[in-house]
Formats: C-alpha cells, sequence, structure tokens
C-alpha cells in the first residue's frame, strides 16, 4: 500500500517545505507561483515532484496535485502542516484495520484549537461532514477517480467564492455513496497558528458565499440551510449581523448560483 501526500501550497522558491513539513513519503507539492515548472527529484528515498504553475484558485491547485497522483492512499495537506514521525504506518494501519472505508479523516493538533476535534471513531453522513476541511483527509485514490470527483474551481480561496471546496468535496463522496471513517488518531500539527487566507470577518460576502456553497450542495433546499445556519449560530456573528441579514445575504448568494 503506497501513501502520497497532496500539498497545496503558494510561492515556494526551493524545497526547503519538505523539510519544513516532515515528508517521509512520496509527495506532489502544488506551488501557485509566477512561474510555470514541474521538478522531480528524490528526497529521502522518496519521489517528490513539484508542480508551480502561474494561476490561482485552491480549488484548482487541489486538483493539479490529484489528477498526477499515482500512489493507494492519498491525504490531503495545506503547507503549515508538520507531518508527525511514522505517519505513513498510521495510515497504513488505519486503512488495513478498515477494508471498505473509502476516505479517512485524521485529527490535527493545534493551540488554540480551531478545527472540530475528533474523540473517537464514527462514520461521516450528511448530518456532519460540514464540520472538517481538506487537509487530514485521506482517501483510497481509485475510489476517487473511478467517481469522477474533483474539486470545485468556484470554491475556495483565491477564487469566485472565497471557502467551501473542501465540503463539496466531501458532499461528492457522500453523493457517490464512499464510505468515509472519522478517527480520533492525529497524523501532524500546526505548531503556529496562521491567519486565514479567505475569512476576513463575518461580511457580507461571508454569507453570500455561504448561500452560494449551499446552493452548490442542494438547489432544492439551499434555503432551508441558509435559515438553520442563520438562526443556529447567530451567536457566533451577532456583532456583525442579525440573523435576519444573514439570512438574506445567503439567499442573494443562492441568486448568484442559480444565475
Amino acid at each position: 500500500m503506497s501513501i502520497q501526500v497532496l500539498v497545496a501550497t503558494m510561492n515556494q522558491k526551493d524545497h526547503n517545505l519538505l523539510n519544513e513539513m516532515n515528508i517521509q513519503s512520496d509527495a506532489i507539492i502544488a506551488n501557485q507561483c509566477e512561474r510555470n515548472e514541474i521538478e522531480e527529484l528524490i528526497f529521502k528515498g522518496n519521489h517528490i515532484k513539484y508542480l508551480s504553475f502561474a494561476e490561482r484558485g485552491v480549488g484548482l491547485n487541489r486538483n493539479n496535485a490529484l489528477m498526477r497522483a499515482h500512489a493507494d492512499i492519498c491525504i490531503l495537506a495545506d503547507d503549515d502542516m508538520v507531518f508527525h514521525d511514522g505517519y505513513v504506518k498510521m495510515i497504513k494501519k488505519c486503512f488495513i484495520e478498515n477494508p471498505h472505508t473509502d476516505v479517512i479523516i485524521f485529527n490535527i493538533i493545534e493551540n488554540p484549537k480551531k478545527r472540530y476535534v475528533i474523540e473517537k471513531k464514527f462514520k461521516v453522513g450528511y448530518h456532519n461532514y460540514m464540520r472538517f476541511g481538506a487537509a487530514r483527509i485521506a482517501f483510497r485514490r481509485k475510489s476517487i477517480t473511478k467517481c469522477g470527483i474533483t474539486f470545485n474551481l468556484h470554491f475556495g480561496g483565491g477564487a469566485e467564492f472565497s471557502a467551501g471546496e473542501d465540503t463539496l468535496f466531501l458532499h461528492d463522496c457522500l453523493k457517490n455513496k464512499l464510505n468515509i471513517l472519522a478517527v480520533p488518531e492525529a497524523i501532524s500539527t500546526l505548531p503556529n497558528y496562521r491567519e486565514s487566507s479567505w475569512f476576513q470577518g463575518y461580511t457580507d460576502k461571508y454569507f453570500i458565499d455561504r448561500g452560494a456553497l449551499f446552493a452548490s450542495i442542494t438547489k432544492r433546499n439551499a434555503w432551508l440551510l441558509c435559515l438553520q445556519f442563520a438562526i443556529r449560530h447567530r451567536k457566533m456573528f451577532k456583532e456583525a449581523k442579525n440573523w435576519y441579514e444573514a439570512y438574506n445575504l445567503m439567499i442573494k448568494g443562492i441568486k448568484e448560483i442559480k444565475g
């Protein structure tokens, strides 16, 4: 069983990222920058491919890596992650122990905690998949490619709508009846808190983009997802908007998707 890390990054000028991330497996570094170049090298016995393209959009960046991946198991990563020693063995162990699972989501250790922490193993379904981001998702490559699953180019940093490419990826996995499992094992750490490249506060655009995301998930019931989000999370954004203002902005996002 082979393992390959697919890293989305920007403006890399050398190969130092491999040491910084503690890469211990084959990897593809998808580097959006100001040049077009493909490099291949051996790093600590592992095959590394650097894809440097003069373009923008995290969905496009992840797709560039995904379409060139060759391993049995791929894991999505951001460039601020540091992988733990032995992560390859841990990932293999989890897939061997769960032979019918197509996608496994791991924990990331961070301080302060920003991401959802998996405390015990559970099956991921339509009721809980939106809590996970792309970094820490591992999958059987053929399960994804046979279903034609890719990242939506309209969502995520550098795209038209600022976030949500990871949510849509997992939604497409569920829609294609792939089995997704969340496990409490941590395979990486975020040693330094880095400000989000897309979150600029609870602005009008934040809610418009959220509505567009919900419409991409389900055009028929997008308004209901907007309503539940506005009411359930109203305390989170109460300093910026009341729930009704947030709801109306999300409806505007639905209309943008529907044209």
